[in-house]
């Protein structure tokens, strides 16, 4: 399976990408090495691959940009790769929507094994479970003037049609399932990432946000020190 996947590898430094790449093509996988996050954002316009290896610190737009820019359009999986070793780094990079963080110098033979766990997470998503979660589920679920379609994996507002990253569909139907309830940021997270995802809980706060900038008037609302919930749509919130 491994030769199905196309990994694109983006390092100013062509020392480091060279060995990344010598080190993924022995595992199978298929590479491509740029230098600058510019010709990363061309290639995903053009022949996106189907994972990203990203530098922050990069000439002109840095990993960081590059990072947001495909996230507000898919759910590919990003490892970000820096020398910066500070928690305020690592934090951005899981808020802007990278799947894990790594701090050079790194074990080659460690990125491979989080790429395999990144890589075989997103395909059990979205080719298996999602498939057998899609198969027993109803057809619709609804909160008012929020409308999911499970089948066709769409989200509507008042009626009109709000495109969703699938993770902020994942979200969505949590909430919609268990209205009124409080849900707990592990909670979230678990359902949203995984039960083996092991970033920060700030990512949930960041996917929030998005929800909330696609909807203005989203009824999900925060919970101090605990976490989030969605008011059946029509309730007046309490806080």
């Amino acid at each position: 399976m491994n030769q199905n996947y196309l990994i694109a590898v983006i390092d100013d430094d062509q020392h480091i990408r060279n060995l990344v790449e010598a080190y993924l093509r022995k595992e199978g996988y298929r590479t491509v090495g740029l230098g600058t996050a510019e010709e990363g954002w061309e290639m995903w316009r053009t022949n996106p691959p189907d994972m990203w290896v990203l530098d922050i610190m990069l000439p002109g737009m840095d990993g960081f940009e590059l990072c947001r820019r495909i996230r507000a359009e898919a759910e590919v999986p990003i490892i970000m790769i820096s020398a910066k070793d500070s928690e305020v780094d690592k934090i951005l990079g899981l808020e802007l929507g990278s799947d894990d963080y790594m701090v050079k110098p790194f074990s080659p033979r460690e990125l491979i094994a989080r790429i395999k766990r990144q890589l075989n997470r997103w395909y059990k998503f979205n080719h298996v479970e999602g498939n057998a979660r899609i198969a027993a589920a109803s057809p619709e679920l609804s909160n008012g003037r929020l409308q999911l379609m499970l089948e066709e994996r769409r989200v509507f507002w008042n009626g009109g049609e709000v495109e969703m990253t699938n993770k902020e569909f994942e979200m969505l139907k949590v909430f919609v399932e268990h209205p009124n309830r409080a849900v707990t940021r592990d909670e979230l997270l678990t359902s949203v990432w995984g039960d083996d995802y092991f970033g920060s809980d700030r990512a949930v706060d960041h996917l929030i946000k998005r929800l909330r900038k696609k909807v203005e008037q989203l009824p999900i609302e925060a919970i101090w020190g605990h976490g989030y919930r969605m008011r059946a749509d029509g309730e007046e919130s309490s806080i």
